[in-house]
């Protein structure tokens, strides 16, 4: 009898040990992987960590140092955080110090996507089509190179584009991918993920762009840009014709610096912008990890180019230097809806 006694004891010891460190945690709501708005409530419970009581529960999001906590073993409230994906990490502790974490997937939709219609073209996984071309700008000083290729770390989807690119001179290298040939739409929602690796100082200007070939042939460019050198997002015009262009930027009053980005880890970027069938574009809003900034500026940005039909989207890079620089980043998520 004593001998059974031991070995159960001993069983149970080694089943206590194998337990997960959050075996104790229940998570209501979210679910892993579910789409959320902002706020969403989270509903959890938990009544022990690592085999003592829980005192106290929280959570934090993504990589933030910043955990809200509170008193009790459960949660029931709201929480806010920006559209796109995050990782909710919701911690327990229990009455010895010890700290329990169970880690769930979001996807926070609403805020800048509730400008898309239900009716919209999604166009998704953008970085990872295979036909991206890397090429100098010709309107910009100096030279570049650049390669560009799928990388799976650092990714939020396992296939990230990665750009490493060298500048002399304040060269640009601009990167551009076909991923559509519709002609008719005329409204953009252009949405992606940016980690800039190790530092920016090498690069100054970071520009997302769309460009779709018109019911009337012409070219609309959609120019957008965050520039360091004034720190502003600017928008680029056609400020001559279709046939004799002159194409140029124009700043906006909104604030944008990339050296002000935190480097490795990932920034989320949205983009809002129409034309009408003439190339009269509006720039309506951009977010910038769900901070939005109104624009509402319209200008003539069509050009005769002579393209077949398609939507093309070019994402460039321009020196910060009058000698030689680098800079390496990585796109993910990139996703365009088109209405």
């Amino acid at each position: 009898m004593n001998t059974v006694r031991n070995l159960s004891l001993a069983c149970l010891i080694l089943i206590a040990i194998s337990l997960p460190a959050a075996a104790g945690t229940v998570v209501s709501s979210p679910t892993n992987g579910a789409e959320v708005p902002s706020p969403f409530n989270l509903t959890m419970f938990a009544d022990t960590c690592s085999g003592h009581p829980v005192t106290s529960v929280g959570y934090s999001l993504d990589s933030s140092s910043s955990t809200a906590a509170f008193a009790g073993q459960k949660m029931n409230g709201p929480v806010s955080a920006p559209s796109g994906w995050h990782t909710l990490h919701i911690k327990v502790w229990n009455d010895v110090g010890g700290v329990c974490v169970t880690d769930v997937s979001i996807d926070v939709v609403g805020g800048a996507l509730s400008v898309i219609p239900s009716n919209a073209v999604k166009v998704s996984s953008i970085q990872a089509l295979g036909n991206w071309a890397a090429v100098h700008d010709g309107g910009t000083t100096g030279s570049s190179s650049g390669w560009t290729g799928v990388q799976s770390s650092p990714s939020l989807t396992g296939s990230a584009r990665e750009f490493a690119t060298y500048f002399s001179n304040f060269g640009g290298e601009r990167y551009s991918v076909q991923f559509d040939d519709n002609t008719t739409a005329q409204n953009f929602f252009y949405d992606t993920w940016i980690y800039i690796a190790g530092t920016a100082d090498g690069f100054s200007n970071l520009e997302f762009d769309l460009n779709q070939t018109m019911p009337n042939g012409e070219t609309v460019i959609m120019g957008f840009q965050c520039d360091s050198w004034i720190q502003r997002w600017d928008y680029s015009v056609n400020g001559g014709s279709p046939t004799a262009p002159w194409d140029t930027w124009l700043h906006s009053y909104a604030p944008c610096n990339v050296h002000s980005w935190g480097t490795n880890q990932w920034h989320h970027i949205q983009i809002y912008y129409s034309h009408n069938e003439s190339g009269w574009v509006t720039y309506h809003s951009v977010w910038l990890d769900g901070a939005q900034q109104n624009l509402n500026l319209t200008v003539f940005s069509g050009y005769s180019l002579g393209w077949a039909p398609s939507i093309v989207t070019n994402f460039q890079i321009d020196g910060a230097s009058s000698g030689s620089s680098y800079g390496k980043v990585y796109l993910d998520e990139m996703t365009v809806y088109r209405w």
